[in-house]
Parts: C-alpha cells; sequence; structure tokens
C-alpha cells in the first residue's frame, strides 16, 4: 500500500501574493507536495484539516528581528527558544537574527558564530545578517567567509555614535564588498550628526525624557541619511534595502532610486503604520521607545497609503524583547535607556488588520510584504511561496476573526506589549511549519529545537534563479 502524505489542508482558499485558488493543500516530508483542486474528492492522508474556505497563505518571514542581543549594558530578555516560538504564535515561521558585535574586541565573524551556535534552540527557521562597525583590513576576508557561511547581506547603522555606528568611509567600503560578493546591504539610516545636536538642544532645555523622544529624532534626519545612501549605493552599484522606514518621504527617495534603476528596498514596522507620537503622552510612554520613533498623525497615514500601493516591500517586526522595567530604569534619558520593542508575535495582527478588510480583500498584497517580499529579497529558497517543492510553512486565518491584545498574554519573554488592548484581526488559527502543526485549536505544540539555520543564495543569483531552483531544498 502506497504512503500517505503527512498532511492534507482541504477546501482551503490558498492565497499567494499573485492570487488565490480553492485547493487542497497536499504535504509530505516537510514540503508541499501538491495543490488539487477544490472541486475534486479530498485525497486520503494521515491528518486532514479542513479549512472550510479559510484563507491558507504562507508562513510569515520577519527578516528584522534582534535575538539575545547585548547592546551596551543591557541584554534582550528573550532567546531563540522564546523567541522562535513566539513567532510561530504569531504565524511566522522564518526569522533573520543579526550578528551584531557588541563591544569593539568582538568581530563581526564571532558575533555571526555565536548567533549560529545561539539558534541551535530555535523552533522554526533561522537566517542571519551580518553586521560591520569599523573598517579594517580584515573585514574583506571575515565577509568572504560570512558569505560561505550562507550569510550574504550585512547590516550597519549611520547612528549611534560610539557603539553601533559604520561611518561613510566603512559603509561604501562594505557597500563594494557586498557588490564582489553578490550580497545585500542593509542600513539603519538616521542621520547622526542631526540627532546628536537635536538631541544636545532638547538636554539642554531638560527635554530629555521619554516623552520627548521624538521631538529629538525628527523626519529629516532619516531621509537625508536614507538620500546620502542612495548616493553611496549609485555610486557603488550595491543594492540596498533601509529597514524600519518612517516616513513617506523616506519610502519616495527609495521609489525614485528604484525607478532609475537601482536596487534598492524598503522596510517598515507595523508599529509605524498604527501608532503616532500621541502615544509619548500615555501612561507608559516607555511601551513606545524605539528609534526612529513614531510619527505625526499625517505621516502615519501617508506611510500606510504607501504600503497598501506597494511602493514598501517588506514589513518587518525589528523584535526587540526589553521588558518594562529596563525600559523604566532610564526613561528619565533617552540617551540612556534601551530602544526597541517586542513584536515578532503581533506582527501577523497588526499588519493585517492594516491592510486586510474583514471580508479579505488586500490579502494578497499583505502575503507579499509578509512572506513573498522578505523571502524573495533575501535569497531564502523554499520560502515564501505555497506551491509544489516549496517547504511547508502554511497559515489558516479567518479575517474577520478580532481578538484582543493583552501582553500577559503573549508569548515573547516580556511584560508588555505596544498594542496593549487594542482589537486587531489576523491572528493564525492553524500554524504548519516544516510541515508539523505548531498551533491549532488544541494550543501550542513544542515541535522541540528543529529549526535550521538557513544558508542563503547571492541576491542577484537569487533573483534570476528559476522558479524550481527557488523551491529547491536547503
Amino acid at each position: 500500500m502506497q504512503d500517505l502524505p503527512d498532511l492534507v489542508i482541504s477546501n482551503a482558499t490558498v492565497v499567494n501574493a499573485d492570487g488565490r485558488t480553492g485547493a487542497h493543500v497536499v504535504v509530505t516530508g516537510g514540503k508541499v507536495a501538491e495543490l488539487i483542486d477544490a472541486a475534486h474528492p479530498v485525497p486520503p492522508a494521515s491528518v486532514t484539516v479542513d479549512a472550510n474556505g479559510r484563507l491558507l497563505i504562507p508562513g510569515g518571514v520577519d527578516g528584522h528581528c534582534h535575538v539575545a542581543q547585548v547592546t551596551g549594558r543591557y541584554r534582550t530578555l528573550d532567546d531563540y527558544a522564546v523567541t522562535s516560538s513566539a513567532a510561530l504564535w504569531g504565524g511566522t515561521t522564518t526569522i533573520i537574527d543579526f550578528g551584531i558585535p557588541r563591544d569593539a574586541a568582538e568581530t563581526p565573524l564571532e558575533a555571526a558564530r555565536n548567533k549560529i551556535s545561539l539558534a541551535s534552540e530555535s523552533r522554526c527557521d533561522v537566517g542571519l545578517h551580518a553586521s560591520v562597525v569599523a573598517w579594517d583590513e580584515t573585514v574583506p576576508a571575515q565577509l568572504e567567509e560570512l558569505a560561505a557561511l550562507g550569510i550574504r547581506s550585512v547590516k550597519m547603522y549611520t547612528t549611534n555614535r560610539g557603539s553601533t555606528m559604520a561611518d561613510n568611509d566603512t559603509i561604501l567600503r562594505v557597500m563594494k564588498e557586498m557588490v564582489r560578493l553578490d550580497g545585500l546591504t542593509y542600513i539603519h539610516a538616521e542621520h547622526d550628526a542631526i540627532i546628536t545636536d537635536c538631541t544636545a538642544e532638547h538636554a539642554g532645555r531638560g527635554e530629555i525624557g521619554i516623552r520627548h523622544l521624538h521631538q529629538t529624532r525628527p523626519e529629516l534626519a532619516e531621509e537625508i541619511s536614507v538620500k546620502e545612501t542612495l548616493a553611496m549605493a549609485e555610486y557603488t552599484g550595491a543594492p540596498v534595502y533601509f529597514v524600519h522606514q518612517s516616513t513617506p518621504g523616506a519610502v519616495d527617495l527609495v521609489t525614485g532610486a528604484r525607478m532609475d534603476g537601482l536596487a534598492a528596498y524598503s522596510e517598515t514596522c507595523p508599529h509605524y503604520l498604527t501608532l503616532d507620537e500621541n502615544v509619548y503622552g500615555e501612561n507608559f510612554p516607555e511601551w513606545y521607545a524605539c528609534c526612529p520613533p513614531m510619527r505625526s498623525p499625517e505621516t502615519v497615514a501617508a506611510l500606510k497609503e504607501r504600503v497598501l500601493a506597494g511602493a514598501i516591500h517588506t514589513v518587518a517586526s525589528d523584535h526587540s524583547c526589553y521588558d518594562l522595567s529596563q525600559k523604566l530604569e532610564r526613561s528619565d534619558d533617552i540617551r540612556q535607556m534601551p530602544h526597541g520593542l517586542p513584536g515578532v508575535e503581533t506582527r501577523m495582527p497588526v499588519t493585517f488588520t492594516t491592510m486586510v478588510s474583514p471580508e479579505g480583500h488586500g490579502i494578497e498584497r499583505f502575503v507579499e510584504v509578509f512572506s513573498a517580499g522578505p523571502a524573495r529579497i533575501n535569497a531564502l529558497r523554499g520560502k515564501g511561496v505555497i506551491a509544489p517543492g516549496f517547504d511547508a510553512d502554511l497559515v489558516l486565518v479567518d479575517p474577520a476573526e478580532a481578538r484582543t491584545v493583552s501582553g500577559a498574554a503573549l508569548h515573547m519573554g516580556t511584560d508588555f506589549s505596544p498594542f496593549e488592548g487594542k482589537s486587531l484581526r489576523g491572528w493564525p488559527q492553524l500554524v504548519v511549519s516544516a510541515g508539523r502543526i505548531v498551533l491549532d485549536d488544541n494550543g501550542f505544540h513544542d515541535p522541540g529545537p528543529v529549526g535550521r539555520f538557513l544558508k542563503r543564495d547571492g541576491f542577484r543569483e537569487s533573483l534570476e534563479a528559476p522558479a524550481e531552483l527557488q523551491a529547491a531544498s536547503l
């Protein structure tokens, strides 16, 4: 007797970024084996789940997570077991972390190897970005070794003087190396001189607590840094990806560069699409300590227009798991407190509520920024699409079901959420990761440390690969 498929999700409305179809999805060996028209009989399987017409989307790819991150004297309170589990709770089946040197004594290669070791505890698949802070003669060889390890992207900060900031010479040299190695340059773009001066002016007036965060990091600082970085990318020919863009002006600069032929990409985060600067006047402004800060209501509305119109390529969480006590410790001085928000678990419902109607309109565009776009841009084979040969990372969702956020009920290793009390749609009802059911009506089923470290292809190599190679197993 022929072996049965491991799993069939029957009667699903299968949604990819390019459209939807009614199908029974057959899963074998951790991969999608077949899509059968829903008008045909349901094939037998070891396990069958009836989707009853609900939306089945590719598992989320979160291209911007910070796990067990050390910054100065602060360390996020999570580890890979916690963050990967929270990701699965939130419909994300692949995360990409950063190997950021904790201080000048740690090299980019050492930082990346440390994260690869820690990732052995992950419950979902993991990719990694490297990070360069300062250039020296060893960097090219380190970048070559990182590429051999499957780490094909490097993040650099244009701000955070004295800690993670890379100067323009370093950025330019790394960009040239990324061209040579067919990699992607990630940029945190905020103009350090403007921010430093603006922060000093506010400090001189005694306006340096968390309630003044949004006033110390103006939109101009982000947009000038994007413009300057795009000029370096044009000069070197380097593909460039801007993390957590918070202004329509920054996005428009990237759009203009793309029209001129540059491979440039915009990422934003759920909090920039839904929260505005008025949160810094609320009871717990510490919940919203992040850089860039929340912007004006007008800016938020314009940013939302751009994500709906397709000008923004990915929505990532920028997950950083500090708790409220760490935030409160120095909320009197934003120069001393840790910045970053927990969000890997809420990325799906916040973005879904922003982009998709209760009837499911807009779901294809959501799939693009939630899964397909980040998988394609980051050269993750087998991710972001429900099709034969792709990984069986699947999420079932009812677009009309709403739940209220309770930070205490989430699973990210912290005690708050910036979305506390908000009613959101788009919570996953079933999550399948590598063919395993990890979340269903009976709760979370911990698969153990089964997550794989994903070795990524070259940037242009991946974009030019035919579909069958894009689906090939790692």
